[in-house]
């Protein structure tokens, strides 16, 4: 197999959780990082001894052997980067979600999803995990058909990214776009259908209330509830509670149609359990089928390995996998430009109608 090489936009928390599941596969090489904020370069520097960094993109793209880029950069500036990429040396493309952070942008995606010449893969995560996955892969035939869908997080409030950005909707899209474009984005794929309305209910109750950035409070919404109606008839609901660290699961979908249930429960980040839980607990999947013979219990490990490589339950290593045969050609990436839009418009349309109190129509 060919050794492929990578080149990085953003090296920031995530974007190290990159870097160290791309080490975990064979013939890669990191060859090149853009990123401007010195402690971020040295922290990469621990995983990536001697890497270069570069200043600006442009440089990066004149590697005349890079194969590949991923973009793990602040959200608002995921589409300008983009497009200078499509206007400088177009090549395949794994983007950090969201997709984008406003109305605005989602033209300039549209025009990409036309134009852009080579692959790009919108990451998200979350459809990789092997407990989801397994819940993905039973659903259909435990339900007999979806009906309803639930998903609830429960988790710690936003991290601290470089300059604290993401404490702002004009950086980020918002929480239920920065946050939940996962959850809109494993609703559509679960249900298979695309959503025709949005109501929601969210707001701002204790999280960063005590910060200020150069006179402004920030305005990132920390907890809410949003229903989302599909073409199909099924229904889904989300419960987002970004000040209930003490969970003992981060994540819990549950899906119901004529024939049963099935459901699973997916632990956070084990650094980040507090340590009256103790030992983190194990992801599972329950079967649940209306017939008497009582609920099937499935265990999903996961590597150990992989555990220490990331915060999301191994799914950035499984993600990366498939991203390294689509740019050897042997595979199309299976997360497209237009479910990365999906997810964005699903959460722009949460915010719209939290904040106006109506239900938003997704055309």
């Amino acid at each position: 197999m060919k050794k492929l090489q990578y080149g990085f936009i953003g090296c920031g928390m995530m974007g190290r959780e990159h870097i160290q599941n791309i080490k975990l596969l064979k013939n890669t090489a990191i060859v090149g990082i853009v990123e401007p904020d010195e402690h971020m370069r040295a922290e990469a520097m621990k995983l990536l001894p001697g890497v270069q960094f570069y200043s600006t993109i442009a440089e990066l793209l004149a590697i005349k052997t890079l194969d590949c880029l991923v973009i793990v950069s602040p959200n608002h500036m995921h589409v300008e980067q983009l497009q200078e990429i499509a206007t400088t040396r177009p090549l395949p493309i794994l983007v950090e979600k969201p997709l984008a952070t406003s109305p605005e942008q989602i033209e300039l995606i549209e025009n990409l999803i036309e134009t852009y010449p080579e692959p790009i893969w919108v990451a998200m995560e979350y459809r990789y995990m092997p407990v989801v996955a397994k819940l993905i892969e039973q659903a259909e035939e435990v339900t007999g058909g979806i009906d309803m869908l639930s998903i609830r997080e429960h988790r710690f409030p936003f991290l601290e990214k470089v300059n604290d950005w993401n404490r702002f909707n004009q950086n980020s899209g918002g929480t239920f776009v920065e946050k939940c474009c996962h959850f809109f984005d494993l609703m559509r794929l679960i249900i298979k259908s695309e959503p025709v309305s949005i109501m929601a209910s969210c707001g701002q109750a204790h999280n960063h209330l005590d910060e200020v950035y150069d006179g402004r409070v920030p305005d990132i919404l920390d907890h809410g509830y949003v229903i989302v109606n599909f073409e199909s008839g099924a229904r889904a609901m989300l419960e987002l509670c970004m000040f209930a660290e003490g969970s003992r699961y981060q994540e819990e979908i549950s899906i119901v149609g004529a024939k049963g249930k099935i459901e699973c429960f997916v632990p956070g980040p084990g650094r980040f359990w507090p340590e009256h839980l103790g030992a983190a607990p194990v992801a599972q999947v329950i079967l649940s089928p209306r017939k008497p013979q009582g609920p099937q219990v499935l265990e999903i490990a996961v590597d150990p390995q992989l555990l220490d490589a990331g915060d999301h339950n191994g799914s950035t290593f499984y993600q990366h996998q498939k991203f390294q045969q689509v740019v050897l050609g042997n595979q199309a990436p299976e997360v497209s430009l237009n479910d990365g839009l999906m997810a964005v418009r699903m959460g722009l349309a949460a915010q719209k109608s939290s904040a106006t109190g109506e239900t938003v129509k997704i055309n």
